[in-house]
């Protein structure tokens, strides 16, 4: 058995200055995003053993790519083509990058894919030069989800088998609220925290969870929320400041990531779970950030939630770079120092950190719940002699 929690920068290419990942897949061995190199964007694909792979542009000269599917063999995103016009782009190793079109209008964007890959969601331009969100899959084309009333929609997320869809429009009223699609219900509104404005950002795996962020009634306050038809939206609120939003949501809908002010003003990464809140992922995993490196931004989660992808500071290269966060935590017998016997050493261990929470605890957490508690402590009694 093996405890592992570990963070890695992905750099950049060469001659890069900076990057950020968007999307990561279901087991962790690949990550997409952009990058900026010689003043271009550039979407790349990233795995451990071939570094960034540049995913090419359509034409122009830049790209940036938005997610992945749970395999990380599909890349959506957006990039200029020879006309430098952006357009919304699929991408496979066997085909490279394709263009997806237009509603009639000249540009587009994608930004999320279903997780088997066939079903990309954005927004598109129709004729009018209006952007509309749109639903696309191989066999149906590009499909226009409308609006409620006003000139405006964009796509955000997509359910596991893109079914589902969510992101924002504009009403008749100018209001920009959160909407979920579903070709059985057509466009929902999905209301706001008080305020006047809200964005839906993803959505769970079967389409009943969605999260975004929204106003609240104070003015200038955003927070992240989470949204079911059961409970409606609630309110996950802030890490002090005045402003959260949430971007990822596991398949289930039990973790959400983003990103949020502090009370001192300060970016920071958080992840949200049922049972522990919002929390700051530079306080939970400040054991992974000793050299002063920072996460600002959680922009990925893989749909166990074991994986989280995004864009910090380097504090080793002094540039801000995307990040893949591991949070494994294996439960095992109580041998606490990994020396194949559960004995005295064990013991003191867990006695020490006892009460200790947060993603650092090691491997005195036996049960992985996050807090050293009496259920580690006894897992150790339990099997006390246990290799030795």
């Amino acid at each position: 058995m093996s405890w592992s929690q570990s963070i890695t920068w992905l750099g950049t290419p060469t001659g890069g200055t900076q990057s950020w990942a968007t999307g990561v897949s279901a087991d962790g061995s690949v990550v997409v995003g952009g990058a900026l190199v010689g003043g271009h964007y550039r979407a790349f694909r990233w795995t451990a053993s071939r570094g960034m792979q540049d995913l090419g542009t359509l034409g122009g000269g830049d790209a940036i790519a938005t997610d992945v599917s749970a395999d990380g063999m599909v890349v959506v995103g957006t990039a200029l083509n020879a006309l430098e016009q952006w357009r919304a782009f699929r991408w496979t190793p066997e085909s490279g990058i394709q263009d997806l079109g237009t509603l009639g209008g000249y540009e587009s964007s994608a930004f999320a894919v279903s997780s088997d890959g066939f079903v990309v969601v954005g927004w598109a331009a129709n004729e009018q030069q209006y952007h509309r969100a749109f639903r696309w899959s191989a066999t149906t084309g590009m499909q226009n989800l409308g609006t409620l009333g006003g000139d405006t929609s964009w796509a955000y997320g997509a359910s596991a088998d893109g079914s589902v869809v969510v992101g924002f429009t504009f009403e008749a009223n100018g209001r920009q609220t959160a909407f979920r699609w579903s070709a059985a219900t057509g466009m929902q509104l999905l209301g706001a925290l008080g305020g006047t404005f809200s964005t839906a950002e993803a959505v769970s795996a079967d389409g009943s969870v969605v999260t975004g962020w929204s106003s609240t009634q104070q003015i200038g306050h955003y927070h992240a929320f989470r949204w079911t038809a059961s409970t409606g939206m609630q309110d996950l609120g802030t890490l002090g400041g005045r402003w959260a939003r949430a971007i990822a949501i596991s398949a289930d809908g039990t973790i959400i990531v983003g990103e949020s002010f502090n009370a001192a003003g300060q970016q920071r990464a958080f992840r949200w779970t049922l049972t522990g809140g919002m929390e700051d992922l530079n306080q939970s995993y400040a054991c992974l950030l000793t050299d002063g490196s920072v996460l600002h931004e959680a922009d990925a989660l893989s749909p166990d939630g074991r994986y989280i992808a995004g864009r910090g500071f380097n504090a080793s290269t002094g540039q801000y770079e995307a990040f893949l966060l591991d949070t494994s935590c294996t439960s095992h017998h109580g041998d606490v120092n990994f020396d194949g016997c559960v004995d005295d050493a064990d013991l003191l261990q867990t006695l020490l950190s006892f009460g200790n929470t947060g993603g650092c605890l090691g491997r005195t957490d036996v049960d992985c719940s996050g807090e050293i508690d009496e259920t580690d402590l006894l897992t150790v009694l339990f099997n006390f002699g246990r290799g030795c």
